[in-house]
């Protein structure tokens, strides 16, 4: 099934113009992990550019943001060919990108409506293919889009991993595979641009909207926040380590040393 194409949108950019500020592109930004990593970057001085599906919700955490920083705001996939160009160009009229987030994800490639996780045995074939283009594909095709603006500046790019990717669990075949397959390519993307850092992040169990779908019926309150692993992301950005896959649970271990 190839990548779908839609007419392009223009960026809605709200927030006042300034100096410089260094440029963050953030995929799946308006909940979970991508809202709390855009909230810690847009206190941390970033002029961010951020794209989710759901159009309201990034609406309003870009609302929320542009009291802090500059925003451009594109509701999107990330398996839409205009999309993507959209949020390059976006990126490229702040200044251009220092920072690639490949953060959006799904589970399984369709609602899941409250059913337990498919086995691989028995994974609709349009589900698992929806998967990797979500989950592989799509930020692939997004990084080669950005890869200039990232060569000029010297930039970044952090891929969303999983525990899913390195352990077997029953249920998570399809995204744990296609979580493997982007950290292999992120390690190669790496070899490719040792002017760049590339880092594959798996962040831990955080409670979120996609890890209620994925245990239905459980209570997964026990879980963390997503903005608890922030400072891990934080330590990335400062400390500047070598590409590589990293543990939010090691990083933030190693801040608890330093303390």
């Amino acid at each position: 099934m190839p990548l779908t194409r839609t007419t392009p949108q223009a960026a809605k950019t709200i927030g006042a113009a300034g100096p410089r500020k260094p440029v963050a592109l953030i995929t799946g930004a308006s909940r979970g992990l991508g809202r709390a990593l855009a909230g810690a970057l847009a206190e941390d001085g970033w002029n961010l550019v951020l794209t989710a599906r759901g159009a309201a919700q990034l609406d309003e955490a870009a609302a929320q943001l542009s009291a802090l920083t500059r925003i451009a705001a594109l509701a999107g996939s990330v398996v839409d060919d205009d999309h993507r160009v959209a949020l390059a160009e976006a990126a490229a009229e702040l200044g251009g990108a220092d920072l690639l987030v490949n953060n959006a994800s799904t589970l399984t490639g369709f609602d899941l409506d409250g059913a337990a996780l498919p086995t691989l045995g028995a994974f609709p074939l349009t589900g698992l293919l929806e998967t990797f283009e979500v989950n592989v594909l799509g930020p692939i095709a997004l990084t080669q889009l950005v890869l200039p603006q990232l060569r000029r500046s010297g930039g970044a790019v952090i891929n969303l991993s999983s525990d899913a990717a390195a352990e077997a669990y029953a249920g998570w075949g399809g995204y744990g595979a296609s979580k493997a397959a982007l950290d292999h390519a992120s390690a190669v993307l790496a070899v490719e641009e040792p002017r760049l850092r590339v880092w594959a992040v798996d962040p831990g169990d955080m409670r979120t909207r996609m890890h209620e779908e994925a245990f239905p019926g459980e209570d997964i309150s026990d879980r963390p926040l997503p903005e608890t692993v922030i400072p891990a992301f934080r330590l990335l950005l400062r400390d500047w380590p070598p590409s590589g896959r990293y543990r939010a649970v090691d990083l933030l271990a190693t801040i608890k040393e330093s303390v």
